[in-house]
């Protein structure tokens, strides 16, 4: 859990493109929403994966979306419960589902559903939250935190030395 956090903190600091750690974030919180026992969460992980995006970022976000399924779980299934019962799609369902392993993406669960398209609906305000969150850590941030107090003692606990030693490497 620490290592993604230091990259994630070396990367706000460094050279990494914004729409690297902005596109990071938004799969993450995507990841993050799917209920995580059903194929179609491994896929889109491991698809994911094969992104040009921060690892860093990408790990801690879905952690964090995953945080926020507790509370957002009976919206999801609401807004999955009303797209699988529209009528005119319901010939589709039952062609996708008679498709051999498509049946273990889950997707004729309502929360499974809900979350995947509320997901794809936070994508893009999730990207624009990342990519001003990045420049105000470059511009107004960064230089702030690196002077408090706390990240001096923080950067003298041995453990830390040896993990920002290993990421300088």
């Amino acid at each position: 859990m620490i290592k993604p956090l230091t990259k994630l903190i070396g990367a706000l600091s460094s050279n990494t493109r914004p729409g690297a750690i902005a596109h990071a974030v938004s799969c993450g919180i995507l990841l993050g929403f799917i209920p995580k026992d059903n194929l179609l969460w491994y896929i889109l992980f491991v698809f994911i994966l094969f992104m040009n995006i921060q690892r860093g970022a990408y790990a801690l976000c879905i952690l964090l979306g995953a945080a926020l399924t507790v509370f957002l779980d009976p919206i999801f299934d609401s807004v999955g419960y009303s797209i699988l019962t529209i009528e005119s799609m319901r010939g589709t369902y039952a062609s996708l589902l008679n498709v051999p392993f498509v049946a273990f993406t889950k997707l004729n669960n309502t929360v499974v559903m809900g979350s995947l398209v509320c997901g794809v609906i936070a994508y893009a305000p999730f990207y624009v939250l990342g990519r001003l969150f990045v420049w105000a850590w470059r511009k107004y941030l960064a230089e702030k935190v690196r002077k408090l107090k706390i990240t001096a003692v923080i950067k003298n606990i041995p453990l830390v030395e040896k993990i920002a030693g290993m990421i300088g490497d």
